[in-house]
């Protein structure tokens, strides 16, 4: 068996995959045979992964210079893939630049060369710009999601950066959309196609169900009710319709998330830790949330507005039915609403809301959110975090859920009847021989 294949192995194991797909296989295969592949594939079928593997073998240990560069059209996804990256744990040094945070530690942190530098096209144009760190080195460069990049206005950046990196010698392309021309100033000659858009989702189910009143709001936690204790997403048009909503949705004693473009961007990061690690099995989101962010395994999604465009409807939809599971879109319609042609053109279902299947009526919390004031920086592991609680916390295993080790902290998921007793416990004592601070999220 060769060394590389023993790698991936590991490798695929610590990310807790069994196998690639087909997909994966095909453009792992492409990516290191050619020297520009676009990558099409739906939403949640995990191109992340497809990339990165043959990218990370190519990458050499010796060198300590930047020699891959990923651009993500948003921070929730160039974090998915930093996270994602750091599981492989190949390593090699991985460093993440985005706006919104502050450009001088992304400057200190790139002083000592990372080997894959992930981020938004708008701060990796500026650290071009400013010459933070040399660019000879950089063989490899991956546009994740590039359409995406393009619709929200990043043309010019990732015109620069392209004409920065003449030295280029591997181009990847990614995206869930097939109708969308790949600019001229990408500069591809002749690239090879990896296309899976063609495959069909037979797991994804579509059904509409109708509401009485032009307000959803009654319907709408009717159908949560009766779904009970599943995890899914409400997709809205409008952020003030969220806050809305949400409001609802309290009274009712329905615990959830809330995920749009208005909110802080660590609102943003936990909200989407919380909905990770259970703590809410409920995502109250805009479009932004409909790809392009690392969310769970979900078994539905709810169109509570319905979508402007057909795009908008695919990518949605692609939130559920992933990596060969199933799932169900729910399209929420005022009897007097018209639906748009391409859902219309669906045929799908007419059903009331005593038809959805059943779930556990009871939404009560199982997980709450503790984080803790230690991270990577401090030299501690997730290893490190299950001790302190299962030893210092005196929690059982199946009381510690979901762990997430950042840079200067981490979120851990802890049975929500032992979180504010551990709290008091543990607040102040010593991990890795440093005293840590604990908070409820």
């Amino acid at each position: 068996m060769s060394k590389n294949i023993k790698n991936q192995r590991a490798i695929l194991q610590k990310l807790g995959i069994g196998q690639l797909n087909p997909m994966q296989q095909e453009a792992q295969y492409q990516i290191h045979a050619n020297a520009e592949v676009v990558l099409l594939s739906p939403t949640g079928t995990g191109k992340t992964i497809a990339f990165l593997l043959p990218i990370m073998a190519e990458l050499e240990h010796d060198l300590e210079e930047v020699q891959a560069l990923i651009l993500a059209p948003s921070r929730e996804l160039a974090i998915q893939i930093e996270q994602v990256a750091r599981e492989m744990g190949t390593g090699h040094k991985i460093n993440l630049a985005y706006g919104g945070r502050s450009f001088s530690k992304d400057k200190t942190n790139l002083k000592h060369r990372p080997a894959l530098l992930i981020g938004t096209p708008g701060r990796l144009a500026d650290h071009l710009r400013r010459h933070t760190f040399p660019n000879d080195y950089i063989k490899t460069l991956v546009l994740d999601e590039f359409d995406k990049s393009l619709e929200i206005g990043f043309e010019s950046e990732m015109k620069e950066i392209i004409s920065e990196l003449g030295q280029v010698q591997k181009k990847i392309l990614t995206s869930a959309t097939e109708s969308i021309a790949i600019p001229d100033f990408v500069k591809l000659k002749q690239p090879v196609y990896v296309n899976y858009l063609a495959e069909k989702i037979e797991q994804l189910a579509i059904k509409i169900i109708l509401s009485p009143s032009k307000d959803k709001l009654e319907t709408l936690a009717e159908t949560l009710i009766q779904l009970g204790d599943q995890a899914g997403i409400i997709f809205c048009n409008f952020k003030d319709s969220i806050r809305r909503i949400s409001a609802f949705l309290f009274q009712k004693n329905i615990p959830h998330g809330c995920f749009y473009g208005g909110m802080e961007q660590q609102e943003r990061e936990r909200a989407l830790i919380k909905f990770r690690n259970g703590t809410h099995q409920l995502l109250l989101a805009t479009d932004l949330a409909a790809r392009g962010i690392d969310v769970p395994e979900i078994k539905f999604i709810i169109h509570y507005h319905l979508p402007l465009r057909s795009q908008e409807f695919t990518h949605r939809n692609g939130r559920t039915a992933r990596m060969q599971q199933d799932g169900t879109a729910y399209v929420l319609k005022w009897k007097k609403e018209d639906l748009p042609d391409f859902i219309e053109a669906i045929k799908a279902p007419i059903i009331r809301v005593e038809q959805l299947p059943q779930g556990t009526k009871n939404r009560r919390k199982k997980w709450e959110t503790i984080m803790l004031s230690s991270g990577r920086k401090d030299k501690i592991s997730k290893g490190d975090i299950v001790g302190f609680f299962l030893k210092q916390g005196k929690l059982d295993k199946e009381e510690l859920g979901k762990i997430e080790l950042k840079q200067d902290c981490a979120f851990v998921a802890i049975n929500s009847q032992k979180a504010a007793s551990l709290l008091r416990q543990l607040n102040g004592e010593r991990l890795k021989k440093k005293k840590v601070k604990l908070s409820l999220v």
